[in-house]
């Protein structure tokens, strides 16, 4: 299967580079950051042996689309789109905490839950609900960002009383972080969707609050099909969705939650390209849009190529 791995890419200005769980990121001058969505695929904290094809670009192409659509209810990082898996922004310090909305109990809120907890992140959850129901009003559950292994869940109330983020500050994240929830939201059900819930990464740039990272895409969020939603969830049954929730559960059930001494599982060719399916049909239903394939032949050379050509005219201009 063709897929893009990883990048070594040789751009102009370039001071440093650093490789996450599935984004290569190179420093430009310290004024940018390029950002390159792999076809590498994480979970429970871990990077899966093999890669996805198209994921990269679906996620960079979805991250985008909405990042265009939510630009003027919130700041974000975004200057440009020059390749399929490619995204160009202002270079950032990023916050040490992640902003997960949930609008429903979903995930790891219902794993939380159903272990008998009733207070997830500080806020308190009704008695009663079932996987999947949905909350009275979407929540916020932030969690601390780790140099390695798990992010951990953390209240309101802690984040400032360990002097990670001011009232103020928070307040004002909070509200961004509802606000982008809303909008996604809106689109989704626009689109027949329903999205469950979600995560977001803001940085500080001239002492303004910035959207950064991705935005909405299957890594960072879970949907619902809207259309079958309340009947399957009146049978009791397991929503459709289209999320990586998907692989989390297929890990679960071959014996791998990212806990020492467990295996990562053998993913088959058949159960990558489900999974390369799954992403390029949420792309197609988030966008309206049909999905392009690129062509891997030459791909590092491509990306190398029409990054350097931005960072050319941007700066000589």
């Amino acid at each position: 299967m063709n897929a893009l791995i990883s990048t070594n890419l040789f751009l102009k200005k370039q001071k440093d580079f650093s490789r996450g769980k599935v984004r290569d990121i190179y420093n430009i001058n310290d004024q940018l950051l390029v950002l390159v969505a792999s076809d590498r695929i994480s979970a429970f904290d871990q990077v899966l042996p093999k890669p996805i094809p198209y994921k990269g670009q679906v996620l960079n192409q979805i991250a985008s689309f909405y990042l265009d659509l939510t630009k003027d209810l919130v700041p974000n990082w975004k200057i440009a789109e020059p390749d399929p898996h490619v995204t160009i922004g202002t270079k950032c310090t990023p916050l040490p905490v992640e902003f997960v909305i949930r609008g429903y109990l979903a995930g790891h809120a219902w794993r939380t839950y159903n272990s008998g907890l009733r207070t997830l992140c500080g806020e308190t959850l009704p008695d009663g609900l079932r996987e999947n129901d949905p909350l009275p009003f979407p929540i916020l559950t932030p969690t601390t960002k780790a140099l390695s292994g798990h992010d951990m869940d953390i209240s309101k109330l802690e984040l400032i009383n360990q002097n990670i983020l001011q009232k103020s500050e928070l307040e004002q994240l909070e509200h961004y972080a509802q606000t982008l929830f809303k909008a996604g939201s809106d689109h989704a059900a626009s689109q027949n969707l329903i999205l469950v819930d979600t995560k977001y990464e803001f940085g500080i740039h001239q002492g303004k609050f910035m959207l950064i990272d991705e935005i909405h895409t299957p890594d960072s969020s879970r949907y619902f099909y809207k259309d079958s939603y309340e009947s399957i969830q009146s049978k009791d049954q397991q929503q459709r969705q289209l999320s990586k929730e998907f692989v989390r559960q297929w890990l679960i059930e071959n014996g791998f939650q990212g806990l020492d001494g467990q295996l990562i599982p053998h993913m088959s060719d058949e159960f990558i390209n489900t999974i390369s399916q799954r992403y390029i049909e949420l792309y197609e239903h988030i966008t309206g849009k049909t999905f392009i394939k690129r062509s891997y032949s030459n791909i590092s050379e491509t990306i190398e190529t029409s990054v350097n050509s931005f960072i050319i005219n941007y700066f000589d201009n």
